[in-house]
């Protein structure tokens, strides 16, 4: 049996728990984290900006010793970084948008612009507006990247969103531009459109056209892909995967680390240094007890929103989500949610506008609730509060 020296990266409690509807309590994630450690991947991903439960959970991990394992996904915003630090983290995954698609939804230069006012990417946007967006990420990214590493002093991943549908000379870019600030640089296909083949000559292309940085791929199922696009991208020379045991995950979940590491095993005689194959059992296992299970790929399930960040894009530009034409979009509300949420109940749903205090008092009640009594809350029991006067 030959193995290969590559890094596993398991998002189980940061991007799994993202599944709509699904909640791990305080107690059940400090048991996953440990069981986790036990397979002996090399990160163990959370995200402490969430809410307070999770920046807990963090310094809580880090005190009982899987400080070096923990890594803190974390936005591009410094005080974010700074929080993170604070946990005791020393190693963030620093993530940001490079699809011109969700940089155009997302440049504040260009949504104070009443000439792109409810325009998307699709609308013939000119290429020096598509240029200065792109430049706009780079710089805000570096500005980020360089205090990150030089004044936070933390090792520092960085998590490129949406990759599989950026620019592909923009990409190269980048790659080049954040080489000397990252240890490894992730490819995100986050909606899941990438193929087994474009999967191997995209990172082998990547590989030509870079020196510097190793990739690693963070794959979504939306088309049922997710593992063999993993596997050819290892094949052509990605050296590291982020997944989630069982593959739960947001809409048809991530890859599933169990099955990458076995495939690997079975059909390559390839065995990941590092990992203690017998533990796998316990993580998935118990993820099985607790009754948590991926959305199927097409299915109804996997067209549910609760993540904010997604549902304010969705808003916008319903393709920054989701790539099937009929899909019906139907938003939940829980920790992970944001203002958007109950904006685009509210106005897209319903056509009833409320005041954005109004949204934010929204928010914070249901992230309080959900925390409180570990669910997720249906449109219907958010205006059934909201009737009974509980955002007042």
């Amino acid at each position: 049996m030959e193995t290969l020296a590559i890094k596993i990266y398991d998002s189980t409690l940061r991007d799994g728990e993202q599944q709509a509807g699904v909640f791990f309590s305080y107690p059940n994630k400090q048991k996953l984290a440990h069981l986790i450690v036990q397979t002996g991947v090399d990160g163990l991903c959370i995200m402490p900006c969430v809410c307070e439960q999770e920046a807990e959970l963090a310094k809580t991990l880090v005190s009982e010793g899987l400080g070096s394992q923990i890594l803190a996904d974390t936005l591009m915003n410094k005080q974010v970084i700074d929080l993170a630090k604070d946990c005791g983290i020393k190693r963030v995954v620093l993530f940001y948008a490079l699809s011109d698609r969700l940089l155009f939804l997302r440049d504040p230069q260009v949504r104070l612009m009443s000439d792109f006012k409810g325009k998307t990417i699709d609308d013939h946007i000119p290429a020096n507006v598509i240029n200065k967006i792109r430049q706009n990420a780079i710089d805000l990214i570096l500005e980020n990247l360089c205090y990150a590493t030089t004044v936070a002093g933390l090792t520092v991943d960085f998590a490129g969103e949406d990759t599989s549908r950026a620019d592909f000379d923009f990409l190269v870019q980048c790659v080049r531009s954040f080489s000397p600030y990252i240890k490894n640089f992730l490819l995100c296909d986050t909606v899941g459109v990438l193929t087994p083949e474009k999967s191997y000559i995209w990172v082998n292309d990547l590989l030509q056209s870079t020196t510097g940085v190793a990739f690693g791929v963070h794959y979504h199922n939306d088309m049922g892909l997710a593992l063999e696009n993993t596997l050819q991208s290892l094949m052509a020379g990605a050296t590291l995967v982020s997944g989630t045991f069982c593959g739960i995950g947001e809409r048809a979940g991530n890859v599933a680390i169990e099955q990458v590491l076995n495939g690997l095993r079975v059909r390559f005689g390839i065995e990941v240094s590092g990992i203690n194959y017998d533990a796998l059992a316990a993580v998935t296992d118990y993820i099985e007890q607790l009754g948590v299970r991926p959305s199927a790929p097409y299915s109804k399930t996997a067209q549910r929103h609760e993540t904010g960040i997604h549902v304010n894009s969705l808003f916008s530009d319903p393709k920054s989500y989701d790539v099937f034409p009929h899909s019906t979009i139907d938003v939940i509300f829980g920790k992970w949610s944001g203002v958007s949420n109950f904006q685009y109940l509210f106005e897209k749903q319903l056509h009833n506008p409320q005041p954005r205090e109004q949204y934010e008092k929204m928010r914070s009640v249901i992230k309080s609730l959900a925390v409180e009594q570990e669910r997720y809350f249906t449109a219907n029991e958010v205006l059934e509060l909201w009737e009974n006067g509980i955002f007042k």
